[in-house]
């Protein structure tokens, strides 16, 4: 898919609901893209869509690395491996033990396996002059 323009927080929830809809218990998401690109804010609207709460609070799972959300579609579990030491690390966090569950992974790179398991990677990244951001959608 091209690269979709989102010029601010209202047009990237558009997106994680727009997501949510096409999700299926099973599918594992990539959320690439460099510090402040916002992967998380994606992943947090996806999560509140999913669920049916906007106001459900959804913190970024960057030092817990996996939190874990009770959906009516499916289970959700959002994991940040940012601070992985080592690959073989990603086997204690259960990512694929709910083979129903619908996984959200920021920095997926840091786990060939979880890399290698995805059925759909988003790409964000700011572009130059810093204003919005832009997604590429690549389904696997």
């Amino acid at each position: 898919m091209p690269g979709l323009f989102l010029p601010d927080d209202d047009a990237t929830a558009a997106l994680g609901a727009a997501l949510a809809e096409e999700l299926q218990p099973g599918d594992v998401v990539l959320l690439e893209g460099d510090l402040g690109a916002g992967k998380t804010a994606l992943a947090r609207a996806i999560i509140r869509a999913l669920a049916g709460d906007p106001a459900l609070d959804v913190p970024s799972p960057t030092f817990a690395l996996v939190q874990p959300y009770d959906t009516p579609k499916a289970p959700v579990l959002h994991a940040d491996l940012y601070r992985l030491g080592d690959p073989r690390e990603v086997d204690e966090l259960g990512l694929s033990d709910n083979l129903a569950a619908i996984v959200l992974v920021e920095w997926a790179e840091r786990s060939p396996d979880i890399t290698a398991a995805a059925t759909l990677v988003v790409s964000l990244a700011i572009p130059p002059g810093g204003d919005g951001r832009s997604a590429t959608l690549t389904h696997r």
